[in-house]
């Protein structure tokens, strides 16, 4: 059964910075494309970082320059740092991992940014 746990969530002042973590278990984690989406409130959930097995990344252009998404095969996990966090930047974050075959969801973190 796949699970996928985020933590790191919470509430930073504009300008901060936030370290998401997302621990995959039930799955070969090295087989799977790995993804982060947020969704702020009254809107669609929308792609902000993605990985892929061999670890090329691709990110949403609201975020280029700021975050960083990594992965660590060993730790089964997938990390979104962010930098220099804004209003627009609140919403809850959620851990994709997909491969031609699953696609799973976690249940999400919240990411709060107000001063």
């Amino acid at each position: 059964q796949v699970q996928l746990v985020e933590s790191g969530g919470g509430l930073v002042q504009p300008g901060g910075s936030l370290r998401l973590s997302c621990a995959a278990s039930g799955i070969r984690f090295s087989t799977y494309d790995m993804g982060w989406y947020r969704q702020a409130p009254g809107k669609e959930r929308e792609l902000v970082a993605t990985i892929t097995r061999s670890g090329s990344t691709a990110y949403a252009d609201s975020v280029k320059g700021r975050f960083t998404i990594s992965r660590d095969n060993a730790k089964s996990t997938v990390y979104l740092q962010m930098n220099s966090l804004n209003p627009e930047d609140m919403a809850v974050y959620y851990c994709n991992a997909r491969n031609i075959f699953s696609n799973a969801w976690g249940q999400g973190t919240q990411v709060t940014v107000s001063s």
